[in-house]
């Protein structure tokens, strides 16, 4: 098996290049895609015949580069965007809810959607059954305040 490695080092670089693509899809990190890169360009050298120490260095060098100069950019688009494009529970903020449990400062219960959250007022104590907006999720909570018709006049 080493011999047909040995002659055919387009193989390894494929195989490195598909693992950094798998522990990319984990991570989304925009890292591990770049090294996938450095890779493909080893995987080019080799099909261009050059010697196995020129593919580690293209590797190395490509992969550098990527790091440095496509990576933040890629990573400055994805952060780019209209509020409506949230997702997970950053979709969550600015929603109503609906008062499960009176909500303090340290618990309560609150309804967004469909789903039960705890949840913690900033404030003042909240009563069961008033509509209240998320400020913030943290962690595993969520952070309300009274929407402007049920805060105290």
């Amino acid at each position: 098996m080493f011999e047909w490695l040995g002659s055919n080092w387009w193989a390894l670089w494929l195989t490195v290049f598909l693992a950094f693509a798998v522990v990319e899809m984990l991570t989304l990190s925009f890292f591990f895609i770049m090294l996938g890169a450095g890779a493909l360009a080893a995987l080019v050298a080799d099909l261009a015949g050059a010697d196995l120490w020129l593919q580690i260095v293209v590797l190395c060098i490509v992969s550098l580069l990527m790091i440095a100069f496509v990576r933040p950019i890629a990573l400055k688009h994805l952060h780019k965007g209209p509020a409506e494009q949230r997702t997970n529970v950053d979709r969550l903020i600015g929603q109503s809810a609906l008062v499960m449990e009176p909500v303090s400062a340290t618990a309560g219960l609150v309804k967004i959607g469909g789903d039960v959250w705890s949840a913690r007022s900033a404030a003042e104590i909240i009563d069961a059954g008033q509509t209240v907006q998320v400020t913030r999720i943290d962690g595993a909570t969520a952070v309300v305040a009274p929407t402007a018709e049920n805060s105290p006049h």
